[in-house]
């Protein structure tokens, strides 16, 4: 009997790619998520009942009978690793033998960029709890890169010259399916990247290019970045989650260049140029279309 595979976070871009592809794999996963009526109606995928991460009750009817779970990390918050923790401690009283974690690259507790936090300590809750498990470390999504710029065809940030290896959501998708599909990966961490570290520069080159209006990156100071977020209105830990992500790429912490979507998946994975020929909804803002 094939294993039960539940996908959480199931309507969100990562969940969702997932679902699909254990079902065109021939699988029957499990959707989840706080909102049943917004997950997708796939063909042989069974959509479980309203389960959010820090319900540990509603989690544990909702992974009942479910033998590997892939986990999406729950959205920025200050209480995200209580939330984690509740997730996991879930599924092991449900019986959940194997757990896929989607992580990010350079997982640290005093990693520069604040919300890569939050997913070491939830990799050392999982390490702890001795589920069977594998962490998908992912750098930032290419689908980030255009949203950096404003419609004034402007990138701002303190990200200096260093580069990014950014990956898309279709790659860490296809990787993810592989592994939840495969054997041989307990135990095992996959930094999922893209083919080539580039700069903020280069991003503004490309998005310019697709978009045929002229793009550029102007680097700001740490107190530049702070005060140009300062309206926004958002909270102290989110604005520091938008700065470090920048001050990460100036440190190096984000330019590794990993083959692990080309040894999972069998292809290479996407370029930036190739993820903006595919996607030019996400550029959109910038051509005044």
């Amino acid at each position: 009997m094939a294993p039960v595979i539940a996908v959480t976070g199931a309507s969100g871009r990562i969940g969702r790619r997932v679902a699909r592809r254990l079902v065109d794999a021939g699988a029957a996963p499990r959707l989840l998520g706080r909102r049943p009526d917004r997950l997708p109606e796939l063909p042989g995928a069974v959509v479980g009942p309203a389960a959010a991460y820090g319900d540990g009750e509603a989690m544990r009817r909702a992974l009942d009978g479910v033998d590997a779970l892939f986990l999406v990390s729950a959205h920025e918050a200050p209480d995200r690793v209580p939330q984690h923790r509740t997730a996991v401690d879930a599924a092991l009283d449900a019986g959940v033998g194997r757990i896929v974690y989607t992580s990010f690259l350079g997982a640290a507790p005093d990693a520069v960029f604040t919300f890569a936090r939050d997913h070491f300590h939830t990799e050392e809750h999982i390490r702890a709890s001795g589920v069977r498990f594998t962490f998908l470390r992912d750098d930032l999504y290419l689908g980030v890169v255009p949203a950096l710029c404003g419609a004034d065809g402007v990138i701002r940030g303190p990200a200096g010259d260093g580069r990014l290896a950014a990956v898309a959501h279709d790659d860490v998708a296809d990787a993810a399916a592989a592994v939840l599909l495969g054997e041989g990966h307990d135990g095992r961490t996959y930094d999922l990247t893209g083919p080539q570290a580039f700069t903020l520069e280069e991003a503004a080159a490309e998005l310019g290019r697709a978009a045929g209006r002229p793009v550029r990156y102007v680097p700001e100071t740490r107190e530049e970045a702070y005060a140009s977020r300062a309206g926004h209105g958002a909270e102290e830990w989110e604005v520091a989650g938008w700065v470090s992500s920048y001050e990460a790429i100036a440190a190096g912490d984000l330019a590794e260049v990993s083959d692990a979507v080309p040894r999972l998946t069998g292809r290479p994975a996407r370029t930036l140029r190739q993820f903006l020929q595919e996607y030019p909804a996400s550029w959109r803002h910038l051509s005044g279309a």
